[in-house]
């Protein structure tokens, strides 16, 4: 009987390992050898800046990735179930202003008082005072653009946004993370013609995007990489790409503009994830094994608040944290607006507010 039961547990272990080492994954992961994560000392000393967030429009509604103000001050936030909603300008009467029947993910209010949607599932949208919604684009050299993040407006309309990835969705992102190719794309739709156009590719995870002041340039963030890239609008650089900033302490997010002088860039997660993910990244057969394990025991996010404020160089200007995440965690994106910073989430129920310091 104890041969019986021996041979048993021995076939079972067999099976296990033949699952975690050989069952089919979705993901081709790539090796990359991410530098030394930049210490909290210096621009990044650690603080509780963050503390001072008060939360509005609590319940209204689940993770607003990001928010909007229109010109009668009244502010947007688009939520996990595909709704958008509308609040007066500090967070009160809550209404739905549109159900987008997607994942609504950066917005903007054009020149003509539309708000612009990146929509994870639906492409770029555009929505009228009164909630009604058109598709503007959502292919590009007829590809479908799949995963559409962030946008941002230049002075002239066009509208610049990220298609995060060209092989997961957003209810896949993790295994865009996971396989760590450049799978993302910077687009840009032009109104006058409807068209869309590809301004980059091989980006890895595209995510918030940022025009400059001044339009010279616009911004581009590669989450995975942990960097932001700046491609050349005008100027003796006009076309080519370099880096803004790179090697961030925490996982980047969405970034804005405040039209002057200052970057608000968002990062979701702060070192603690790095120091998880990063020994992970030069060993791709590891990440396999891994997504072969039960969700449960994948590696839980550790709460950390993180916002940074660059100038138009790249040069951290402002270094908001909170270490405990306790204020408002996983924040996606930053809006500034009359003197305050606006906060998304990606765990929230509430918009987080703070002064801008």
């Amino acid at each position: 009987m104890k041969k019986i039961v021996g041979l048993i547990l021995t076939a079972l272990v067999a099976i296990l390992l033949v699952y975690l080492l050989l069952w089919p994954v979705p993901i081709e992961p790539d090796a990359w050898t991410p530098p030394d994560i930049s210490p909290l000392a210096g621009v990044y000393e650690e603080n509780n800046h963050l503390a001072a967030v008060e939360l509005l429009g609590e319940g209204a509604g689940y993770a607003p990735e990001d928010v909007a103000f229109d010109a009668e001050g009244r502010l947007y936030a688009g939520m996990e179930n595909g709704h958008i909603i509308r609040f007066a300008g500090d967070g009160t009467n809550p209404e739905l202003f549109a159900d987008t029947g997607g994942r609504p993910l950066g917005m903007v209010f054009d020149a003509n008082g539309a708000l612009i949607v990146a929509d994870a599932f639906k492409g770029l949208l555009s929505i009228t005072r009164d909630g009604a919604i058109t598709v503007l684009t959502n292919e590009v050299n007829g590809q479908p653009i799949r995963f559409a993040n962030d946008l941002d407006i230049a002075a002239d309309g066009t509208i610049f946004f990220s298609d995060a990835s060209t092989r997961f969705s957003v209810d896949e992102f993790m295994l865009d993370i996971m396989e760590h190719r450049p799978n993302g794309r910077l687009l840009v739709f032009d109104p006058s013609s409807g068209s869309t156009r590809l301004v980059l590719d091989q980006l890895y995870f595209a995510n918030g995007i940022a025009i400059s002041p001044d339009q010279s340039f616009v911004l581009v963030v590669e989450t995975t990489k942990y960097r932001v890239r700046r491609h050349w609008l005008e100027g003796p650089d006009r076309g080519q790409t370099d880096i803004f900033i790179e090697n961030l302490p925490g996982v980047p997010d969405n970034i804005t503009s405040n039209g002057k002088d200052t970057f608000w860039l968002a990062l979701v997660q702060g070192p603690p994830i790095r120091q998880t993910l990063d020994p992970l990244l030069p060993r791709p057969f590891v990440r396999k094994v891994i997504l072969r394990l039960p969700e449960a025991l994948s590696p839980a996010p550790v709460p950390f608040g993180f916002v940074l404020g660059l100038d138009t160089d790249g040069k951290v200007r402002h270094n908001l944290q909170d270490p405990t995440g306790e204020s408002y965690d996983q924040i996606t994106s930053v809006t500034e607006h009359d003197g305050m910073l606006y906060l998304g989430s990606f765990v929230e129920d509430s918009i987080g507010r703070l002064p801008v310091p």
